[in-house]
């Protein structure tokens, strides 16, 4: 059966949206979001301080689609204003770890006893600082920053050892919305 659904999202101050096409443009005081939405079928406008998403005759494939639009514009709009923010904690038992930043690449060096340190690529969009065994992960763009985050944990991920003895590596130990 097909149905009625709109969303509104308030504009708050402080923020300029534009919608180009498919392309929502998000600038606000900590920078500037862009994301590219599939919006066949669906209403995308902009009316004074509300973006309306939504269809006349929506199914309930189109709902699901509204709703992820609206979450990811929300994001967006939560961005600009703040800025999403990760934690990692560097652990490790018996070689020391370290960590620096080289010309927008993170390297990690010592793991496990490694010679050859473990690279992992920054994003231009994403701020990296790290004080001591902690790594902070900042950008506007929430999908970047989480991305990034797991980028870092992964790269020191142990295969064919037991977890429970080598527990050295990168953990998430906070996410914006929850810590863990």
């Amino acid at each position: 059966m097909r149905k009625e659904i709109f969303q509104n999202i308030k504009i708050p101050e402080g923020v300029e949206t534009n919608i180009e096409g498919n392309t929502i443009i998000v600038k606000g005081p900590e920078g500037e979001n862009r994301k590219k939405c599939k919006t066949a079928g669906l209403i995308f406008e902009k009316k004074d301080d509300k973006i309306i998403i939504g269809s006349k005759k929506a199914t309930k494939k189109d709902k699901r689609m509204i709703n992820t639009i609206s979450s990811h514009v929300k994001n967006m709009i939560r961005g600009v204003q703040e800025k999403f923010e990760y934690q990692l904690k560097v652990c490790f038992s018996h070689f020391p770890m370290t960590i620096e930043i080289k010309n927008k690449e993170l390297l990690i060096k010592n793991f496990l006893g490694e010679r050859i340190p473990r690279k992992v690529k920054i994003p231009e969009e994403v701020d990296v600082k790290i004080e001591k065994d902690v790594i902070k992960v900042f950008s506007c763009n929430k999908e970047l920053a989480g991305q990034t985050a797991a980028d870092l944990e992964v790269a020191t991920k142990i295969k064919k050892r037991d977890r429970r003895i080598f527990q050295d590596g990168i953990f998430i130990i906070k996410k914006p919305g929850r810590e863990t």
